[in-house]
């Protein structure tokens, strides 16, 4: 363990969000795995035999005769990722929190409690002031990542709010098929089809979305009152959801105007210059034809929102479409971005 690095685990290490997790913290420039943990199905394996690798890429080989862990609050760590599924998320993550752990999770349990920051840093970076409500219930904490999909909608809506005030949001998702886990959905469905119906999704996205772009007021969040209509569709796309969006705004808004507004945004400064933030978390594209999720996925190392066809609605006032990586910034890598911003901020220590 070097001593300059922050040792941090994992937990649910062995699912795709996991390795994910794994395959990003193994080079990471501040953290370094010290412990992973799964189920007791995995529990007292070697990682590489207990984990079928599912990602692109191979495992990392510094990892493959690490001893996977029980779920239990013993990890040789002070911060860990979350990967678990959401029954499991439920009753672990506060486990590790009332141990003295900060909890960096990509699960959904947590995201719509009072005093849990749902964390985007380029967008609300003060709403980490969340967490002291949380220190006097336990002495660890809690910090949650968006749904996926709202990650691509909010980090584009947060200055156009800024600039206009946003009123009014209709939205179409076509989310990849990598957005349901592995094994994901099967080929006779999804092939050759579009769903247009994912569980629960829409009734997160307004959920989210009103949360992320809300202020925190006398240590409480007050959502934005924001009118949002969704869609939810799963497509035949492995990686990259796509977004589809119509802005009614409270403000005068050209499409020149939220050009530049996109085009200029760097996001809050503490979160500038932090390993994971790219320099321009929107990349605006001008192309009649673009965004598209095979070609702009990956843009920032999967860390930025491409945004292009921005023109005038006739309903609202400025429609768009959006194209993000959801297993990168939408999951693994926005947590370890948030995890860094909890290490600029004070809330995790370096020693």
């Amino acid at each position: 363990m070097a001593d300059d690095k922050i040792p941090v685990g994992i937990l649910g290490a062995t699912g795709a969000v996991g390795q994910r997790f794994v395959q990003l913290l193994a080079r990471h420039p501040w953290f370094e795995i010290a412990a992973l943990a799964a189920s007791e199905r995995s529990a007292g394996q070697r990682y590489a035999d207990a984990c079928k690798w599912v990602i692109p890429g191979d495992p990392p080989p510094a990892v493959g005769d690490t001893v996977v862990q029980p779920l239990t609050p013993n990890l040789p760590a002070k911060l860990v990722f979350s990967a678990l599924p959401s029954d499991v998320a439920r009753e672990v993550e506060p486990q590790f929190a009332r141990a003295g752990y900060a909890v960096c999770t990509n699960a959904a349990p947590h995201r719509a409690v009072d005093d849990v920051p749902l964390l985007i840093p380029e967008v609300n970076a003060d709403h980490l002031s969340l967490i002291a409500a949380q220190r006097a219930v336990w002495p660890g904490l809690i910090v949650a990542s968006p749904n996926c999909t709202i990650t691509g909608v909010a980090l584009p809506l947060k200055p156009l709010d800024v600039a206009f005030d946003v009123r009014k949001v209709f939205l179409t998702s076509m989310q990849a098929i990598s957005g349901a886990g592995y094994p994901g959905v099967a080929s006779l469905d999804i092939l050759d089809n579009v769903i247009p119906y994912i569980p629960g999704e829409e009734e997160k996205f307004a959920q989210e979305l009103g949360k992320l772009l809300g202020r925190v007021v006398d240590g409480r969040g007050v959502p934005a009152d924001i009118v949002l209509s969704a869609h939810a569709n799963r497509v035949p796309v492995f990686d990259g959801h796509t977004v589809s969006l119509s802005v009614g705004f409270a403000r005068p808004a050209s499409v020149a105007d939220v050009s530049a507004v996109l085009r200029d945004f760097r996001g809050d400064e503490i979160a500038r210059g932090l390993p994971s933030a790219p320099e321009h978390p929107l990349i605006t594209r001008s192309e009649p034809d673009r965004p598209q999720p095979r070609r702009d996925r990956d843009a920032a190392g999967g860390m930025a929102i491409s945004v292009g066809r921005i023109r005038p609605c006739p309903l609202l006032d400025i429609r768009m479409t959006t194209v993000s990586h959801n297993t990168l910034r939408g999951a693994a890598s926005g947590a370890i971005l948030n995890a860094e911003l909890l290490v600029a901020t004070g809330h995790v220590m370096r020693k």
